[in-house]
């Protein structure tokens, strides 16, 4: 009862109110794009070729998870955020590596602007170059219904144009509604796969080719593992840091107290993807060679169906979970920076003695945080080897959904705090006397 009352205060606030509408109606408008199909395209015959797992059908099925089925039905939004995601992961990675553009991230709302900009633009030939090489691979398995320069023209203009589409909706969903838009249509795109998983498990059980026993044990899978990752998600390290008493001019400022939060996770989704493209992608080459090879088919299918794979997706995730924690955060320039603002850590001496420890800390903390992205990556996949339990949703997809579901919470969260209103999280339901609601 409390909690239903908590909720009902979400709409009790006038603005939060018409920011959940216009994101919901935003998110409809992006679910009937995907279901707008795309002309010229063998689209039963695409599907088919896409529930294999093996191949250059299991390398689309992996990416149709981020487009929510888009992709298997090959529609006008079926590249989806995919791009802009791409192009935004390629700046971010540039900027760090780029002087200039390094120093245009430092810039404020004038550089964050045109780095945006450029995104924008790169996010636009990403889509070209995705939708023309798509248009190529439908053609060279058969499934274009008129093949030539007029097909993969239209083909790539609607599907531009689909992915151009799908980011103004994210950025509107950004500056109108609630959350950031482009987690939150990647988000719907992955929630929206949930009735049909959960229709073919009451189907399967119906048939009689699935225990109940074993169906129980799906939901019960997923709970543990949601439960999991926002366990997981929200623990952080705290470390002290005191500031010493300045004065500035005639003012005196006295010494404050804070903290460091360093995450478990610091890396987020992004190693889970990169290992997941990576070794995708020798099968897509296998694929190709095939007909010439037959061997190293062969032996290439053996891998990915045998629990090598699984070993090496597991190491590679904790690999690029190192490498990107230490793109994100920078120990030497924290320090630094700590220093720079008259603060110390508390038994440390401020410079380099002071990064010397956020790396130790950052070293233990993040290969913690990188057995568990390994471990929620594989775990589905051995609950179908093992156990035989169709649990067909991934670990990267559940991740970023309860990611961004506890994102949108929090969000939720500080409108009803700062209102007054006690938040649904924590469980209250009191509301402010007087005033306009």
């Amino acid at each position: 009862m409390v909690l239903l009352k908590s909720f009902r205060n979400i709409f009790l606030i006038s603005e939060l109110r018409k920011k959940i509408a216009f994101t919901l109606g935003v998110l409809m408008i992006d679910r009937l794009g995907t279901y707008v199909p795309v002309i010229g395209v063998d689209v039963p015959k695409l599907t088919e070729f896409m529930q294999q797992k093996s191949g250059i059908g299991g390398l689309l099925s992996y990416f149709d998870i981020f487009s929510g089925g888009a992709l298997n039905r090959c529609t006008v939004f079926a590249l989806g955020i995919a791009p802009y995601i791409t192009a935004s992961i390629m700046m971010q990675i540039l900027g760090m590596t780029i002087p200039s553009l390094e120093q245009l991230m430092k810039e404020g709302e004038y550089g964050r602007k045109i780095i945006n900009q450029y995104t924008r633009y790169l996010a636009l030939g990403l889509s070209i170059m995705y939708s023309l090489s798509y248009a190529l691979l439908l053609e060279h398995q058969g499934l274009a219904l008129t093949p030539g320069w007029s097909f993969r023209i239209l083909f790539v203009l609607t599907l531009s144009a689909g992915s151009m589409m799908v980011m103004w909706l994210g950025d509107q969903i950004s500056l109108y509604g609630i959350g950031n838009g482009s987690s939150v249509i990647i988000f719907a795109g992955i929630v929206s796969r949930y009735p049909t998983m959960i229709l073919k498990l009451v189907h399967l059980v119906q048939e009689g080719n699935l225990h109940i026993l074993m169906a129980l044990m799906v939901p019960i899978a997923f709970l543990f593992i949601t439960a999991s990752i926002v366990f997981l998600e929200k623990g952080e390290r705290k470390v002290p840091v005191q500031y010493a008493r300045r004065i500035v001019g005639t003012r005196v400022f006295n010494g404050q107290s804070s903290y460091i939060p360093f995450k478990i996770n610091s890396a987020g989704i992004m190693p889970v993807i990169f290992a997941g493209t990576v070794l995708r992608f020798p099968q897509l080459i296998a694929s190709m060679l095939s007909t010439k090879f037959p061997m190293v088919h062969t032996v290439v299918q053996a891998f990915y169906s045998g629990p090598l794979f699984y070993v090496s997706e597991f190491l590679l995730i904790i690999m690029f979970s190192f490498f990107y924690t230490a793109l994100a955060i920078n120990p030497v320039e924290l320090a630094e920076n700590i220093r720079k603002n008259g603060g110390f850590v508390p038994g440390l001496r401020p410079g380099n003695q002071t990064a010397k420890y956020f790396d130790y800390l950052l070293t233990r903390i993040g290969l913690v945080g990188a057995i568990y992205l390994g471990f929620l990556a594989i775990f589905p996949a051995v609950l179908q080897l093992v156990f035989n339990v169709p649990f067909e949703e991934s670990g990267t997809s559940m991740l970023i959904a309860v990611g961004v579901a506890l994102e949108l919470a929090n969000q939720v969260e500080s409108y009803l705090i700062e209102r007054r209103y006690e938040g649904f999280l924590s469980g209250g339901a009191r509301v402010r006397r007087g005033g306009s609601r």
